[in-house]
């Protein structure tokens, strides 16, 4: 019985015995590691940490992009008994020094040159370090490799099992540092069992099987990446990993997956570049993609309503498949059984457009601190514009202030050293999730916002700004926004365009421009930007209606403290940085 991920990892090696349960792309082409070179490789490291001193309850930090040695690390950690902290590669070395300090780490595995000059710059500051391990073969003098360690570990290997069978499922097993939307990052304590309980339950509602492939592409320091990675690992499924971000277009066809977990800012780039594709096109082919997409959507319908298909229904669907669907599905890889969307609310008409397509996206709906997962749409149970039921073991119920709590054995153990902050987001055994939301008459859960995040309008009037920023985004002339009016008579936003559409816009236009800061401050464009802003929110109401928008000539930076490593803005900083840009629209 697996109740540990150390047993996990045990029962994956004895169960599913296969040449490609991990692939990286190497010198053009994507080379296998079979499960038991993967298996030799997490023993041999586990032991070889072993011999450098690391016991129980010491945490390791691994800062390293995605790659097959990043999950080898992760099972040698824990199967040590110790604690695996990740660390995203875009943080900038004060923040990197924080969490290696903040956590206690005594070792610190770095993955590259370029990583490793992040580390460098505050080696000095890292008092616990003992020892920083490099993954690539080229380490700077006195640094070991991650190939010396496991050597180390080759002779050494006799405990390797009676240290991971010691392990019980209330041991730590990861700290995880939030992203820090709202201030200075926490290290949220997951234990064992919260990710053998969320990878148990998330098994039971998805359809996860030994021949499936997944292309990772999300940070593995996401806990939803590293979750649904325990996950695919327990059920057998290969994995491989995008390059970057920028190719997994690329990728997507090279490794042609059945499975793949994203955030819905892919998808909603996907939706506008099709979008945008399609108005290029010729009136003829422009009207045969809006019936096909007519079609889709109306087949859809009736398929989540459980409504018989007439076989003339049947027939056009086909149709609309062979002319316009198969051309975009292909650029998935043609394989696609389903995507996951997690990490932020998506668009119920990005979810719709892809189901019309014949590609099914499921939404759920967590936190950090709870492993993540709390409810999932589920191809039984599906309702767009919805996060989905919770997921077995999950209690959700709604406080009187609307605000969503969360109960069940995902749920973290607490805050790493901050016992107030825990007690805050704790009530009588409930997390406080932070998220606003309530429950359908069916059980599934839809998010309002977040609750640090309503807007409330100088005339009382309440507004969420995720779900407008969602719809705003999928306009192909819109790279980001962020809405704002709090105390304000009207709702404006800030909008970052796609400046490579907006600039082919003012040329056809004859709208002259020497840069991007001049673009964005004419008159013209700016009314132009409104009316696209205008034409994706046809169905708000008159107080959420966006009335102004300030164009920015740059997008919202990590460096400059603007968004979270994992995408998100940081709203009040965001605010008061622009307040000067904002402090305009509102004049009267």
């Amino acid at each position: 019985m697996v109740e540990t991920l150390s047993q996990l990892f045990l029962n994956t090696c004895r169960t599913y015995r296969k040449d490609n349960l991990l692939m990286s792309k190497r010198e053009g082409s994507y080379v296998p590691i079979s499960t038991a070179e993967f298996e030799a490789r997490v023993r041999h490291l586990s032991a070889g940490l072993r011999e450098l001193g690391v016991q129980q309850g010491d945490k390791v930090v691994i800062f390293s992009e995605n790659r097959p040695e990043w999950v080898i690390t992760d099972f040698a950690v824990i199967c040590a008994g110790a604690i695996t902290v990740p660390i995203y590669t875009s943080l900038m070395p004060e923040q990197v020094k924080y969490i290696i300090n903040d956590s206690d780490a005594k070792v610190v595995v770095c993955s590259n040159r370029e990583l490793w000059l992040k580390v460098e710059a505050v080696r000095g500051e890292l008092p616990r370090v003992r020892h920083f391990i490099m993954i690539d073969e080229e380490a700077p003098a006195g640094i070991m490799t991650l190939g010396e360690v496991a050597g180390r570990g080759k002779t050494a290997l006799g405990a390797f099992d009676a240290v991971a069978a010691a392990i019980k499922p209330d041991d730590l097993a990861s700290i995880i540092y939030t992203s820090g939307t709202t201030g200075t990052p926490k290290g949220v304590m997951l234990s064992h069992g919260n990710f053998v309980s969320n990878t148990k339950a998330l098994d039971a509602v998805t359809d996860f099987v030994h021949t499936d492939t997944i292309l990772s592409f999300l940070p593995l320091s996401h806990v939803l990446e590293r979750m649904t990675t325990f996950s695919f690992l327990y059920k057998g499924a290969s994995i491989a990993y995008a390059e970057s971000v920028d190719t997994v277009a690329e990728n997507l066809t090279e490794v042609r997956p059945t499975i793949m977990i994203s955030v819905p800012r892919l998808f909603d780039k996907i939706y506008a570049r099709v979008m945008d594709n399609v108005l290029t096109q010729s009136p003829v082919k422009r009207k045969i993609f809006f019936w096909a997409l007519g079609v889709g959507k109306k087949y859809g319908r009736k398929k989540l309503r459980k409504e018989p298909i007439s076989r003339g229904l049947e027939a056009q669907r086909a149709l609309a498949a062979k002319l316009v669907f198969s051309k975009i599905v292909e650029k998935t890889g043609g394989r696609v059984k389903f995507f996951v969307s997690g990490g932020a609310p998506l668009s119920k008409d990005v979810a719709e457009f892809f189901y019309a397509l014949g590609i099914t996206i499921l939404e759920g709906y967590g936190l950090t601190e709870t492993s993540p997962v709390l409810t999932c749409n589920t191809f039984p149970n599906l309702r767009f514009g919805t996060v989905g039921q919770p997921v077995p073991g999950v209690e959700i119920k709604i406080a009187a202030d609307g605000e969503i709590l969360a109960r069940g054995p995902n749920v973290m153990k607490g805050y790493y050293k901050k016992e107030a902050e825990t007690r805050e987001v704790m009530a009588d055994g409930w997390l406080r999730t932070g998220d606003i939301g309530h429950l359908d008459p069916d059980g599934f859960l839809v998010i309002t916002d977040r609750k640090k995040d309503l807007i409330i309008t100088a005339g009382g009037k309440n507004v969420a700004p995720q779900p407008i920023e969602n719809l705003l985004k999928t306009n192909p002339y819109v790279l980001n926004a962020v809405v704002v009016g709090g105390s304000r008579k009207f709702i404006s936003a800030l909008v970052v365009p796609d400046f490579e559409k907006l600039e082919a816009y003012a040329r056809a236009n004859r709208i002259p421009f020497h840069d991007r800061a001049e673009l964005c401050g004419r008159q013209e464009i700016r009314d132009f930007m409104l009316a696209e802003v205008n034409r994706s929110t046809p169905d708000l109401a008159s107080y959420e209606r966006i009335k102004k928008v300030a164009l920015l000539d740059r997008d919202f930076d990590l460096e400059s403290g603007e968004i979270t490593p994992t995408l998100k803005v940081k709203r009040s900083f965001v605010e008061a940085k622009f307040k000067p840009v904002i402090d305009l629209l509102y004049r009267e």
